[in-house]
């Protein structure tokens, strides 16, 4: 049994340093690939679980990738696999950073790295909308109005009015307690 999980957490620890090291553009693009190795290729969570990994880890304060990394590893395989696959998260782009700013001033001068990094910006833009259309599919298959709307607004809010992401985050949780209270209010009343 102790071996069973020892294969487990080290497949935890690789699979998070693999797609750590070999994504580029943070949270929101590492963590439509954790959706896919952990959900689809593992089995290891469920759709629903790694949605809920995915808004957790992006309300929390630090990185994303870190976050989600914590919430899964602790999912898979308890406190260890949270330290796990938190090392396994950031580990590459420590190694990455350092190995950078060793040479800083040559690739910062560097045309082809100037474009190459402009090619990544067109990537990431593509991954984050993939993102966002992944995470809005299952709440439009569920046919309520009050996700949508919220969805929408919050929307709205920002990009044309630029209304600060913390208080959005905070109206969004706060509607959420309030339709629970709500749900919890009328299943008694049934």
């Amino acid at each position: 049994m102790k071996n069973i999980k020892n294969s487990k957490q080290l497949q935890l620890f690789f699979s998070v340093f693999r797609l750590s090291a070999c994504t580029f553009g943070g949270g929101f693009v590492i963590v439509p690939l954790m959706k896919k190795h952990f959900v689809e290729e593992l089995g290891w969570l469920d759709e629903q679980e790694m949605l809920d990994i995915a808004a957790i880890a992006q309300s929390s304060p630090g990185a994303v990738a870190v976050n989600a990394s914590i919430l899964v590893g602790y999912r898979v395989s308890g406190v260890s696999g949270a330290l796990l696959a938190v090392g396994g998260t950031v580990i590459p782009p420590l190694v990455i950073i350092s190995v950078i700013s060793m040479f800083y001033q040559a690739f910062r001068d560097n045309a082809i790295v100037s474009l190459v990094m402009a090619g990544l910006l067109c990537g990431v833009a593509a991954v984050i909308f993939d993102v966002v259309f992944d995470m809005l599919k299952p709440i439009l298959q569920k046919r309520q109005l009050l996700p949508v709307l919220i969805f929408a607004g919050a929307f709205v809010a920002i990009r044309y009015f630029d209304v600060n992401m913390i208080l959005i985050i905070f109206l969004c949780g706060m509607i959420g307690v309030l339709e629970t209270l709500y749900d919890g209010k009328r299943k008694k009343g049934m």
